[in-house]
């Protein structure tokens, strides 16, 4: 590592020590970068981004014998991180599957928080066991760091996709007021209000004679099968019979949305619970959010302090502090 740096990094680094100077290719700059030479032979090299840069970064590393690996295993293995505890580096290893601030913020605040619960625990066991049984249940830190997958499904033309990008937050999916615009489903994550999800937006549930459209809808149907949440949008001016009834009866324990509820509804949609929106303004889009957060979260928003399980170790000490309070010392 030291020789590849010298050859190519402009200043002189040393261990510990953040460096920033041109990264180098014969007379070339590649980009100005910033260096942490961690030990003799490992480097963390920080370049701006784009995929030229990147690109160029790699295949200049490959040529000097570096082994380019298709991706990170996450979490990090333990001995790739540096913490006094086991606690410590499960937080470490587990940093980078944090997708955005909020799931950053509750995983670095475990720490504190467990050793707070442990102190409590000294003080008060039978308190301290009682919330152990909901921390070992809590599945919130799991969600930030794992993404869930949803999928909204609905009739064709019934604001799938605008709903899809008013969550996204920008225009990731084609929209147009003709059937059909949807011809696979999009994923892609997104963050809603800081819990990250892979949202899946389907094409619309309808028989067609396309061959292409019918494929299409196929395929989604196996992608909402494995989704752990589905979003049932329907639409306010069309009746309740028909498609959307067959919807209601094949997804009975989805999310339900109204859609397009500044119109004159034609469906008698105040016999089920559902959240009310128009899609094209993001009306009801901040509930269909706080809908989500809670589904996945049990409470919403999220309390970053609070102590959480992320792992199956914790899981199973939590679970053994029930009965024996000592446990807790192994975290």
């Amino acid at each position: 590592m030291g020789a590849f740096l010298r050859d190519h990094f402009s200043k002189p680094t040393a261990v510990g020590r953040c460096v920033h100077a041109d990264f180098t290719d014969g007379d070339r700059v590649i980009d100005d970068a910033v260096v942490v030479l961690c030990d003799d032979v490992t480097a963390d090299v920080n370049v701006h981004g784009g995929a030229w840069v990147v690109r160029s970064v790699l295949e200049l590393a490959e040529r000097e014998g570096f082994e380019i690996l298709d991706a990170a295993h996450l979490p990090l293995p333990a001995e790739s991180v540096d913490a006094q505890t086991l606690l410590g580096r499960e937080v470490l290893t587990h940093l980078p599957l944090a997708r955005t601030e909020l799931g950053l913020r509750v995983l670095l605040a475990q720490e504190a928080a467990w050793e707070s619960l442990k102190e409590r625990a000294s003080r008060d066991p039978a308190a301290a066991r009682d919330l152990l049984q909901r921390v070992a249940a809590d599945a919130t830190l799991d969600h930030l760091l794992r993404p869930p997958t949803v999928a909204i499904v609905g009739p064709a033309n019934v604001g799938k996709s605008t709903l899809a990008n008013q969550l996204f937050a920008q225009e990731r999916s084609i929209t147009a007021d003709v059937p059909g615009t949807t011809r696979d489903w999009v994923g892609e994550i997104a963050s809603v209000d800081g819990l990250p999800v892979m949202l899946i937006d389907t094409p619309g549930l309808r028989e067609t004679t396309d061959p292409i459209e019918r494929a299409a809808i196929e395929r989604s149907r196996e992608r909402v099968s494995r989704s752990e949440l589905v979003v049932l949008v329907l639409d306010a001016t069309r009746p309740l019979a028909g498609e959307q009834a067959d919807l209601l009866r094949a997804y009975p324990g989805a999310l339900r949305v109204v859609n397009k509820c500044d119109r004159p509804p034609l469906g008698d949609f105040g016999e089920f619970r559902a959240i009310r929106t128009v899609a094209t303004r993001g009306e009801g889009v901040d509930a269909l959010r706080a809908e989500i957060g809670r589904l996945f979260c049990g409470e919403w928003p999220v309390s970053i302090n609070q102590v959480r399980c992320w792992t199956q170790r914790q899981r199973e000490i939590a679970t053994r502090a029930r009965s024996d309070i000592g446990a807790m010392q192994e975290l």
